[in-house]
């Protein structure tokens, strides 16, 4: 089972668990009240090939949707994630 777990804040994280254990995380910083920035995504060794840091970006673009702000993808794997899906253009900074 895959559970994805948020920690908000002034700099926050969304963390993956896998079977309860944790298998990733992709950390953001809030710049100001209308967006914030990712600056880093990583799956722990072992988890590799299962597309969960995908399921990160992925859950933080759902986050900025509902909250009607702006992501600045300054991670090279979420900037990619952004780069290949016109569809998640909509929260991009």
């Amino acid at each position: 089972m895959i559970e994805i777990k948020q920690h908000d804040g002034r700099k926050g994280k969304f963390e993956i668990f896998v079977d309860e254990k944790l298998a990733g995380e992709m950390t953001y910083t809030w710049a100001g009240d209308s967006k914030f920035i990712i600056d880093h995504t990583e799956v722990n060794d072992g988890y590799d090939g299962q597309g969960l840091a995908k399921k990160l970006v992925l859950a933080g673009i759902e986050f900025a949707r509902n909250q009607q702000v702006k992501i600045m993808p300054l991670c090279p794997y979420a900037k990619s994630v952004f780069d290949k899906n016109a569809e998640y253009k909509d929260v991009l900074f």
